[in-house]
């Protein structure tokens, strides 16, 4: 898997030679996962990453790596907890786009500094817990709050919500809680209409239309659908990281039977090591296969005084919003006439 080629590395691990040899330096240095009498660090994590991307279970792995049950179990744990301690150094930190910003998708929204959604992961529950976690696509499932970049890294996860809980609901509790999600004041994520329109989190106009157009004859009516049309351009790229990361991982993509807490854990580290790659490999495998996917188918010296802790609907916030869609619009008009 590791030592033959990028090609066969990839295809089994999800990266190449390369980004595998950091993901283990950091596991070893910043994890603290060792190498034992009977296997080195680099098969643990070989199995470790084989057992995410298909999805296989512990009788296949044996067969594949001629190791006993008890040792994959035990290694694999040994692993994901030595991951779990790469939150720090792997989740993106946030960069505002720049007043400067020449990027068709961005430049409009100044000091943004990402998008933000939730998803749903099946997950295998208890009997008793089947209906808190049940969606309303009816899968057994936990919400996952996601905030990224432009680049499609990870800034914020979090996990563990039930299925049925509402996406404002699970994103209040990211902002109250500890390891909470972190927007300074004068900042901003691009949001759904799940979610509240209020500081720190701008969503489209309600019932108006905010997909992007497809026949290219069709322009938007007003300052509200051309608003709409740009944010969803930008938007774009939770959705896109999301189908990332539940195209990479095959462990995602249905419960397993591991206890909840740790298929919560294997979500979160799954988020991490996509970042990796991401960070580390000049072109990332999947995204080719991205768009046909997704057709089948959220820094501790900050001062908290300084950060949005609610969700709450602002008048101000409104009034940003406003401005900012008749600036938009205005342009826009100005390069129509200019065509013509």
């Amino acid at each position: 898997m590791i030592v033959r080629s990028d090609i066969a590395c990839i295809e089994q691990l999800r990266m190449d030679r390369h980004t595998f040899n950091i993901l283990c330096s950091l596991v070893r240095e910043i994890g603290g996962l060792r190498d034992t009498k009977n296997m080195v660090v680099e098969e643990m994590m070989a199995m470790f990453l084989h057992i995410l991307a298909f999805e296989e279970k512990n009788r296949e792995i044996k067969y594949d790596f001629q190791r006993s049950g008890e040792t994959i179990s035990r290694h694999f744990h040994d692993v994901l907890r030595a991951v779990l301690k790469l939150s720090r150094v792997l989740l993106k930190k946030p960069e505002p786009i720049p007043e400067d910003s020449t990027d068709e998708r961005w430049k409009w929204f100044k000091n943004c500094i990402g998008a933000l959604d939730g998803t749903l992961i099946d997950v295998t529950v208890p009997v008793d817990d089947k209906s808190r976690y049940r969606s309303r696509k009816n899968t057994i499932s936990t919400n996952v709050l996601g905030a990224c970049a432009p680049d499609l890294q990870f800034i914020y996860v979090l996990a563990g919500w039930e299925g049925s809980a509402a996406d404002g609901r699970v994103l209040r509790s990211a902002l109250e809680r500890d390891n909470r999600l972190k927007v300074p004041r004068g900042n901003y994520y691009l949001a759904d209409l799940g979610y509240k329109h209020c500081e720190g989190f701008l969503v489209p106009y309600r019932n108006i239309r905010y997909h992007e157009w497809r026949r290219g004859n069709e322009q938007p009516n007003s300052k509200e659908e051309l608003y709409n049309m740009k944010h969803a351009s930008a938007r774009n790229v939770i959705e896109r990281a999301f189908g990332l990361l539940k195209m990479r991982w095959g462990a995602l993509s249905k419960g397993t039977k591991y206890p909840l807490n740790t298929q919560i854990d294997i979500i979160l580290a799954c988020v991490y090591i996509h970042n990796l790659i991401r960070q580390q490999m000049g072109v990332d495998p999947m995204e080719a296969e991205l768009d046909e996917f997704m057709q089948e188918f959220d820094d501790d010296d900050e001062n908290d005084e300084d950060l949005i802790q609610t969700c709450e609907t602002s008048p101000a916030w409104t009034i940003f919003r406003n401005n900012l869609a008749q600036d938009m619009h205005n342009v826009w008009m100005a390069r129509r006439h200019h065509q013509l």
